[in-house]
């Protein structure tokens, strides 16, 4: 059994201070004070439950201090659950009932050392059910670390974040506190879900079907966990979706979906949205997978009611209804209406479940750039009542699948194209103009580059709009590059960067290699762009 954050379930109360600068020095003992309230706010608290039997459990509890000031005087309030409670408690002092107990120091005291913990431990009473502490608060801030309270704004900011990301490209659920974005985000969609040939959501580790591995299989280790703990071999959730519910108990505000399809497996989409009763079965099946956790058991893991509460909706990227994706796609004309249904269904089952757990379940939808594809495949006058919000791709608009350099992300019509054809305003104008409203849409933007090599300067000398010979080559593969690599190209002087400030663009070139990506000035005048026009907010892959 692996220790876990408590996840605190009482309201705080918000108050705004404002702090006067100070005219003296504080005295020793202020600044003395001043530090212990300091190394108080970064006192977290884990708890496991190391053994059972009959009606009986041991548990541990350990404080940990993760300032440079040791803390001696500390207290953690929480209450058990029915059915449970402490019998005897040894190294602390305990005060209260099941109710609401408080633990403090034992009297001969024990302070928990800077970058250091503090354990001590207790026999419990259960019966059979949990014994994990409800509403812990340590110092009176939540046990599990304060996260803050998100966005001060009150739009949307949504990140998908990838399967493959910790395994493949090392970047971890961690990551997202380390670099500051699980404080700036209010959605995180996770990416992907897969649907069978059967027309059901499902977990597999066969390759190219699924990697449950990855999702709840992998033993994360202490290094790369959002709590610093490392996960046990034998818990039943482990993986990325242990990390998610780890960083929602931190970051409370965060809404996690599960998006199911996208560019590779949106194959069987059509096949499951084709009849009422394939329409219910898909939905059932996804339901019951993500939102009330019940995954399969795979290599020791899994099992009913494991992944409950990791996610808060589910995230449509169906790649596309009505036109072509993918090549193995199965595309039909009746497509349009049957996305309609299909998402009426999502509605009305994810509402259910949500009358019998007293929440809202989210339902969203990645979108297509391109007014054509709308009109092949949405009915969107009766599709944006049934969606929370939808994020529409405001990237890809040109790429090496084409033979030509272009701007995979441009603002508004770069006046030099030859084929000026596709733009972010051209693409939310087509959704306004079909009668969306404008707070629903979250405009996509990229954290990656498209690029080719093979390219000759061209008249102006920065190879924009030239012919190539093929894809360059990035990190993970050709034709894209992740936006920290580009950044460092430019900042070493081995390529140039080139603006089109009309245009909303930039784009970096060596003389042989081009590459369109979106800089900060590029990405701050696009979000100016959204804000003024009263989109909902933004959203980034990946």
């Amino acid at each position: 059994m692996r220790a876990r954050r408590f996840s605190t379930r009482l309201a705080a109360a918000a108050a705004a201070v404002l702090l006067a600068p100070l005219a003296l020095a504080a005295s020793p003992a202020a600044a003395q004070e001043a530090a212990q309230e300091a190394a108080a706010s970064d006192l977290t608290v884990t708890y496991v439950e190391s053994a059972r039997w009959n009606t009986g459990y041991t548990g541990e509890i350990t404080v940990h201090n993760a300032s440079d000031t040791p803390v001696d005087d500390w207290s953690i309030e929480f209450s058990l659950p029915d059915g449970s409670r402490v019998h005897e408690l040894w190294n602390a002092t305990l005060a209260g009932t099941p109710e609401g107990y408080t633990i403090t120091p034992p009297h001969w005291g024990a302070s928990v050392p800077a970058g250091g913990s503090y354990s001590f431990g207790f026999n419990g009473l259960h019966s059979d059910g949990a014994t994990d502490p409800v509403g812990c608060l340590v110092n009176g801030s939540p046990c599990a670390g304060d996260g803050g309270d998100g966005p001060s704004h009150d739009g949307y900011s949504v990140a998908y974040y990838t399967q493959w990301s910790a395994e493949e490209r090392d970047y971890h659920v961690r990551d997202l506190i380390e670099s500051g974005s699980a404080e700036k985000l209010t959605h995180i969609q996770y990416a992907f879900g897969n649907v069978s040939a059967d027309g059901e959501c499902f977990m597999s580790d066969e390759p190219g079907q699924g990697d449950a591995h990855a999702d709840y299989g992998r033993a994360v280790p202490a290094e790369e966990s959002v709590d610093g703990v490392a996960d046990d071999p034998d818990q039943a959730l482990r993986g990325n979706f242990n990390q998610l519910r780890e960083l929602k108990e931190r970051y409370p505000h965060l809404t996690v979906s599960v998006s199911l399809g996208g560019w590779s497996w949106s194959e069987h989409f059509s096949d499951a949205a084709l009849t009422e009763e394939s329409r219910e079965r898909l939905v059932s099946s996804c339901v019951d997978l993500y939102l009330r956790g019940n995954l399969p058991e795979i290599d020791g893991a899994g099992g009913e009611g494991t992944a409950y509460g990791v996610f808060d909706g589910i995230d449509l990227d169906w790649e596309w209804p009505g036109s072509n994706g993918h090549p193995h796609n199965t595309v039909r004309p009746e497509d349009k209406e049957n996305y309609t249904a299909l998402v009426q269904e999502f509605r009305e089952q994810m509402d259910e479940l949500g009358e019998e757990t007293d929440r809202h379940y989210e339902l969203t939808a990645f979108m297509p750039a391109g007014g054509w594809r709308l009109d092949a495949g949405y009915e969107l006058d009766e599709l944006m009542p049934n969606f929370d919000f939808v994020t529409v791709q405001g990237y890809d608009y040109h790429g090496t699948w084409e033979s030509t350099t272009n701007h995979q992300s441009n603002l508004v019509v770069d006046a030099r194209d030859p084929n000026p054809v596709i733009s972010t305003e051209l693409v939310v104008q087509a959704y306004l103009d079909r009668g969306v409203d404008p707070g629903k849409l979250v405009l996509g933007v990229p954290f990656y580059g498209q690029g080719w090599t093979g390219v000759e300067a061209g008249p102006e000398g920065d190879g924009l709009f030239q012919p190539a010979a093929g894809p360059a080559q990035g990190t993970y593969g050709a034709g894209t590059e992740d936006w920290k690599v580009l950044k460092e190209k430019v900042a070493s002087g081995e390529f140039e960067l080139f603006r089109g400030d009309e245009a909303g663009t930039a784009w970096i070139y060596d003389g042989e290699t081009f590459w369109t990506y979106d800089d900060p000035t590029a990405m701050t005048q696009k979000t100016d762009w959204a804000q003024a026009r009263g989109l909902g907010g933004m959203m980034i892959w990946s």
